[in-house]
């Protein structure tokens, strides 16, 4: 009986707009896009971690760190693909072009502040104190990495002319070919191979800046094609319009804070484990590569998410936006709780690409102590959830600003601080540190739940209300009376 009730459900919800049908047909793209993205960190990571041990040190620590500022900008410019939607759902196509725009300038400002960034690298890491090798290590893959910014930015503005208008295979289509890209010269430059000198991180760093280039060059070609003009306005739309560029920035900054906040308060927490020791580190930085694989996916339901909460927005649907949010989040829980299994179950099945090649000795005591953090990811991941599909919903409509205090509170007073009391000041170990982060993760979950049940956000639009046009008045001369 409580079968046939919920496979009742299940069909009943199938179906229509907001219901699972539609919620996969447009995640299923984004779900390969994001994990190509993970897949490429992974096989970088790998592949570094058969190289030595400070080598996955080093990068896993630069990496966050550059990700987290450049998630300012990237949480900030990519807004406009919420735009692009609640344009698109209320007919508004002319409007796409100059929003795209405006996002572009926020990513020539992000080139600028990472060039800016680059002679800092040297002082930064010294005084964050890791050992004499892994620190030489991050300076250098943070500097070169630090030169992809402008365009890894910009595409992502690029990438949400396609998204917003739900036409997701094209974003699949580039990440995939980036990704493999990326995989290619990753093993060729940091191991040697088909006459490349063997060139270990920096090898990494410059597959990476290869790879970001690739991809943008290819959106660009993409975007402004001559056929967009029309309709979107791609071209003619460049000129900075700034109340639009202020909408954007009110709107896609606190998204881009957020970002940046939660981002930071990871690197935060990295930077602080990496003051344990290196196996503390490079088992660290496994377990955050391992989750982020099957993480990516669940982006792929939240983009999605937002998405279809952007388009039904823009025409004045919100009932729509809920049924949307409601299936994704089941969706993803579904996937989500399968993986965590997996990290209890089988933790060796993750953790064999990093073994297989790397040496015997120095890498047992990193595939124990990670083989332990992984049960701590199997726990955190599954209120993960909430977080990631609750937020990414209200943040459709434009409750960006509710997310940004959340995050920005509870990464200082549930990260930052008791993570840095309880190393520092109190001498705890990494399963400390890890207790910490579990329970950061699952406050966060709650707290966007609980916002969305508000229902605030279903009064929210990002995008101006256009006034209707009226016709012109028809003069009409007055009846000539049979008197005159």
């Amino acid at each position: 009986m409580i079968t046939h009730k919920v496979f009742k459900y299940l069909v009943q919800h199938w179906h229509g707009k907001g219901g699972y049908r539609q919620v996969l047909f447009l995640a299923f793209p984004l779900i390969f896009s994001s994990t190509a993205m993970a897949v490429q960190q992974f096989v970088d990571r790998m592949f570094l971690a058969w190289y030595s041990s400070e080598a996955i040190a080093a990068t896993m620590s630069a990496g966050i760190l550059n990700f987290t500022v450049i998630n300012l900008f990237v949480g900030t410019a990519g807004y406009v693909g919420t735009f692009v939607a609640q344009f698109w759902g209320a007919d508004q196509e002319d409007r796409i072009g100059p929003i795209i725009w405006q996002g572009g300038y926020v990513a020539a400002a992000a080139a600028l502040v990472h060039l800016l960034m680059i002679p800092l690298a040297g002082p930064f890491f010294r005084l964050v104190g890791h050992e004499p090798v892994v620190q030489n290590l991050e300076v250098i893959y943070f500097q070169i990495i630090c030169l992809g910014a402008g365009p890894g930015v910009a595409s992502a503005v690029l990438a949400g002319f396609f998204l917003g208008r739900g036409k997701t295979l094209y974003v699949m289509t580039v990440s995939i070919a980036g990704t493999i890209i990326n995989m290619f010269f990753n093993y060729v430059l940091i191991f040697g191979s088909l006459g490349f000198p063997e060139m270990g991180v920096t090898g990494a760093a410059i597959a990476t800046l290869i790879s970001t280039l690739f991809i943008f060059t290819v959106f660009s070609i993409l975007v402004f094609r001559s056929a967009h003009e029309k309709t979107y306005r791609t071209h003619s739309g460049w000129r900075l319009d700034v109340p639009l560029f202020i909408r954007l920035l009110r709107f896609g900054l606190p998204n881009g804070v957020q970002f940046f906040l939660s981002h930071m308060s990871i690197a935060a927490f990295i930077l602080l484990v990496g003051r344990l020791g290196t196996v503390e580190l490079a088992a660290t930085s496994i377990a955050f590569n391992i989750n982020m694989l099957a993480f990516m996916p669940m982006i792929g339901f939240g983009m999605a998410v937002m998405i279809l909460v952007g388009q039904n927005q823009g025409q004045e649907r919100p009932d729509l936006s809920e049924r949307s949010i409601y299936s994704g989040f089941l969706l993803t829980y579904i996937y989500m709780t399968t993986i965590a299994l997996l990290y209890v179950i089988v933790p060796h099945m993750f953790l064999w690409p990093f073994a297989v090649k790397a040496d015997p000795g120095s890498f047992a005591p990193i595939y124990r102590t990670t083989t332990i953090l992984l049960r701590f990811v199997a726990v955190y991941c599954l209120f993960d959830t909430l977080s990631i599909i609750f937020a990414s919903g209200i943040k459709g409509a434009g409750d960006t600003r509710f997310v940004m205090i959340a995050i920005a509170f509870l990464s200082l007073f549930g990260l930052g601080l008791p993570t840095y009391i309880a190393l520092v000041h109190l001498n705890q170990g990494l399963y400390t540190a890890w207790t910490i982060i579990t329970i950061y993760i699952s406050l966060l979950g709650f707290i966007f739940m609980f916002r969305f049940l508000g229902r605030k956000w279903k009064t929210m639009r990002v995008i101006e209300t256009r006034e209707p046009v009226l016709p012109a008045a028809v003069h009409i001369e007055p009846a000539l009376s049979d008197e005159s």
